[in-house]
């Protein structure tokens, strides 16, 4: 049962540079669940200029992790089902930085990371030298405090619309889970059949949204890369449990595929590693985001010089920003003035492959290939298919 995505074709606006700018409030992440709640016939608040879905009385939103616009399309041959979606689709964007925790918590709250405060993989506690790991929530920090928003699940609910959250057992009442989507059912599953037939199930609801998630082809992107035949025969498995889903529900309830980030490999020569550069940790307190987009806090008064020296070392590797030159450029959207303190004084996205590594604080970066975080539209560009 295919439809059309209303929007036009092809990038959701004009790349800029080598940047792709999130388009908020038009065609982001942010905007998937009040464009599903226009068509199940309970409208938000917000409601997103170009994004426009059939109507249907339930739907379900499988979200593939790892699964850039771009990759789906350089890949299209492992992916027969998928990519046959889109024809006639157009991209949307992820948020700010292009990572799982600030997406996902896009999706489940229709805010830009600015407003839900989740900006980044690791971001500073404000008032603490410690870094919040968004993923595992590993900082002794309230997930309701720290996003304090109703979720968009939490208002379908409240206007009568059945929402379920069909995820792994081990992620119920996680932190993620809280900050980004409570309000929703939460059925735990761990294995593609029960996934499949826990959402047929909950799907049956009139009127209903149905949330799916699927995180094993990040992880291999993550490590073994995009490039590597383990990533394109777990691409393959993922095209196939998708079309097995499609397959199992009833022609009547529509079927939105998107993804939260894409990814890139990053080779051995367009690392540079922090830890073993003095004069780039010269008057940084803390280093915290991760290898693609890093958030970099301060001692007082170094800000400048911070500034002067990556943009001196890094050149065209990375743009080096400070936090108001980034917030001015929209990057995170309108942000918060309880999130501000979350983001770096300076912020550094990097460019084509390039990396930024930390190892001294996060000894795994030098173990993945692939990753994801940067402005770059194969990591900002994801799909927007509906079947």
């Amino acid at each position: 049962m295919t439809g059309p995505v209303t929007g036009p074709v092809g990038a959701p606006d004009a790349v800029v540079g080598d940047f792709c700018p999130p388009a908020y409030g038009e065609r982001s992440l942010s905007d998937v669940v009040p464009a599903v709640a226009a068509a199940l016939g309970s409208p938000l608040a917000h409601r997103p200029s170009g994004l426009v879905l059939p109507d249907a009385a339930s739907y379900v939103v499988f979200l593939i992790d790892g699964l850039g616009a771009r990759l789906l399309q350089r890949y299209a041959a492992a992916a027969p089902y998928l990519s046959s979606l889109l024809v006639g689709s157009a991209p949307a964007t992820a948020g700010v930085p292009s990572t799982t925790s600030t997406s996902l918590t896009s999706l489940g709250t229709g805010l830009p990371p600015g407003g839900h405060g989740l900006v980044g993989f690791t971001t500073r506690v404000p008032g603490t030298d410690q870094l919040l790991n968004a993923l595992v929530w590993d900082a002794d920090v309230d997930p309701v405090q720290w996003q304090p928003h109703q979720t968009t699940f939490t208002s379908l609910q409240n206007a009568g619309v059945q929402v379920s959250v069909v995820n792994k057992r081990e992620f119920d009442g996680s932190g993620l889970t809280v900050a980004a989507h409570r309000g929703a059912d939460y059925v735990g599953v761990d294995r593609v059949g029960e996934r499949i037939a826990a959402v047929v199930a909950a799907s049956a609801a009139r009127p209903s949204l149905t949330y799916v998630y699927d995180g094993d082809l990040d992880w291999t992107g993550h490590r073994w890369g995009v490039a590597s035949t383990e990533w394109l025969q777990q691409l393959a498995m993922i095209d196939h449990e998708a079309e097995q889903l499609r397959d199992a529900l009833p022609p009547d309830r529509r079927l939105l595929v998107v993804a939260d980030h894409g990814m890139v490999d990053v080779p051995a020569h367009r690392r540079i590693d922090v830890s073993e550069e003095d004069d780039l940790r010269s008057g940084v307190a803390l280093v915290g985001g991760e290898a693609r987009f890093r958030h970099l806090y301060c001692v007082g008064g170094a800000v400048p010089d911070v500034l002067a020296t990556w943009r001196e070392r890094l050149g065209d590797r990375a743009e080096v920003l400070s936090r108001a030159e980034a917030v001015a450029r929209g990057w995170f959207g309108p942000v918060d003035p309880a999130v501000a303190p979350r983001l770096g004084d300076v912020v550094v996205a990097s460019r084509d492959d390039h990396a930024i590594l930390s190892t001294d604080g996060f000894p795994y970066e030098s173990r993945l290939v692939g990753m994801h975080g940067s402005l770059t539209p194969e990591e900002m560009e994801i799909p927007v298919l509906v079947d």
